[in-house]
C-alpha cells in the first residue's frame, strides 16, 4: 500500500460475519426504484505507453503508485493481506459490537453503559447521549490502538441540519477522548455536507479539529467543503451512478451524460481539480467504486475506497505487460491546472446559492444517507435503553 500519503484514510469495523469481526468503510446504501434505466459509456484505461514503473509486479502494486488503495471490507483474518490503515466508529459498529460478547469492544460498550457521570444524571435523555458519546470514545479509543491512522468518528446524522449541535457534538467527544489520552491529531470527524455541516466544518477546522465531510453527491457541496476547509470529502461514485441509470431531470449529470462522461467520474474529477488549481487543503476520497475500471480511472484521486473483490482481482492480477493495461495517472495537479471551470462554478458558496445548485441527485441521495444513519442511531439507543445497566461490569 502506497505510504506517499501522510494521512491515511479509514476503515470501520461492522457486524458479525460468518462468525468474524470485520473492518468496513461503506455507510447505509440508499435504494431507488425507477422503471427506467441508463447506460453510460464504458470508459477504458489507456493502452497507451506505461507511466509507471516496469519493475510493478500485480494491477495493485501499479494502481498504489497514484492512490491510496483503501480495503472496504478486512476480516480480521485478512490483515495480512489488506491491512486496515485507520478506522471509523459508528452507530452500526455499536450495533455490531453488541451483538459479539466477551470482545475488547464489547467491554468497551460496556464500562460506557457502567460509567458513573452518565448514570448519576437525571433526565433520561441526558443519560442515553452520555452514554451513546462514551460509548463511541470507548471503543475509538481501542481502535486508536489498532490502526497506524486516523480514527474517524460519526456525528449524529439528527443534527445534520443544527451547525451549533454539530460543533458541540465534537467539542464533547473530543473532551472524552482527552481524557482516555486520544491525541486530536489522531481523530477526524464525520460530518453529512448540508449546509450546516459544512458551516460546522468551517469552524472545526479553524479550531484545528480535523473533519470529514461525508455524502457529498455535487460539485457545490464539493466546492463549498473545499472553502470550509475540511481535511476530507468523500464523494459516492457508484451511488451517483446509480441513480443516473434510473432517473433524469439532474442538470449536473445531465451535463457528463452530453459530455459522454460517467456523472460519478465525472463529479471526482471536477472536485479534484478546483481542490489542487485553487490550493484548497482538502483530500478527496471516492467511495462506491464497482468495478477495476472505476480504479483505473480515478488514478490520482487521494484516497479510493475498494471493495475486497476488487482487491483481490488487482492483487491476483501481474502487471501490466504488452497484453495488459498500462496505467496512467488520470488526475493530477498539472490537469487541474489546464481545468477550466465556469464563473458560475468559482463563486463564494453560501446558503442561499448552495440550496439553489443542490440538484435532485444530490438531494435525494442526501436525504436517504441522512435517513439510514439516523436510523441506526435510533437502534442503538434503543438496544443501550434494553441492556443497561450492562451485568457483570
Amino acid at each position: 500500500m502506497s505510504a506517499t500519503l501522510q494521512s491515511p484514510p479509514f476503515s470501520a469495523l461492522s457486524s458479525l460475519r460468518e462468525g468474524r469481526l470485520g473492518f468496513i468503510v461503506c455507510s447505509v446504501r440508499p435504494s431507488f426504484s425507477s422503471n427506467s434505466r441508463r447506460s453510460f459509456p464504458r470508459i477504458r484505461a489507456s493502452t497507451g505507453s506505461s507511466s509507471i514503473d516496469t519493475g510493478s509486479s500485480t494491477e495493485l502494486d501499479s494502481v498504489s503508485n497514484y492512490s491510496e488503495i483503501v480495503p472496504d471490507t478486512v476480516i480480521f483474518d485478512d490483515f495480512e493481506r489488506f491491512p486496515p490503515t485507520a478506522a471509523t466508529v459508528s452507530s452500526s459498529l455499536l450495533l455490531g459490537i453488541c451483538s459479539l460478547p466477551d470482545t475488547t469492544f464489547r467491554s468497551a460498550v460496556d464500562t460506557a453503559l457502567a460509567d458513573s457521570e452518565c448514570y448519576g444524571m437525571d433526565g433520561s435523555d441526558d443519560r442515553m447521549t452520555c452514554f451513546f458519546n462514551k460509548a463511541l470514545v470507548n471503543v475509538g479509543g481501542e481502535l486508536a490502538k489498532l490502526v497506524p491512522g486516523r480514527v474517524s468518528t460519526e456525528i449524529d446524522a439528527r443534527l445534520a441540519y443544527d451547525t451549533h449541535g454539530i460543533v458541540r457534538k465534537v467539542h464533547d467527544l473530543l473532551k472524552l477522548y482527552n481524557e482516555i489520552e486520544v491525541p486530536p491529531e489522531r481523530l477526524l470527524f464525520k460530518i453529512p455536507s448540508t449546509w450546516q455541516g459544512i458551516e460546522a466544518s468551517r469552524v472545526l477546522e479553524s479550531e484545528g479539529i480535523q473533519t470529514h465531510l461525508t455524502f457529498v453527491y455535487s460539485f457545490c457541496q464539493a466546492a463549498a467543503a473545499a472553502q470550509a476547509g475540511a481535511s476530507v470529502i468523500q464523494i459516492f461514485v457508484g451511488r451517483i451512478r446509480d441513480w443516473a441509470r434510473n432517473h433524469s431531470g439532474d442538470p449536473e449529470i445531465e451535463a457528463a451524460i452530453r459530455r459522454g462522461e460517467d456523472p460519478g467520474l465525472a463529479l471526482v474529477t471536477k472536485a479534484y481539480n478546483y481542490i489542487h488549481k485553487y490550493g484548497h487543503k482538502s483530500k478527496l476520497m471516492a467511495a462506491a467504486v464497482r468495478n477495476k475500471q472505476d480504479i483505473f480511472n480515478l488514478l490520482g484521486v487521494d484516497y479510493i475506497i475498494t471493495p475486497l473483490k476488487i482487491l483481490q482481482s488487482l492483487k491476483d492480477s501481474v502487471g501490466p505487460d504488452e497484453d495488459k493495461y498500462s496505467f496512467m495517472r488520470r488526475l493530477s495537479p498539472q490537469s487541474a491546472a489546464a481545468y477550466n471551470f465556469s464563473k458560475e462554478e468559482l463563486l463564494k458558496w453560501d446558503q442561499y446559492s448552495f440550496a439553489s445548485a443542490m440538484g435532485p441527485a444530490a438531494v435525494e441521495l442526501l436525504s436517504a444517507g441522512l435517513d439510514g444513519y439516523a436510523t441506526q442511531a435510533r437502534r442503538v439507543e434503543e438496544l443501550f435503553g434494553k441492556i443497561w445497566p450492562p451485568p457483570n461490569v
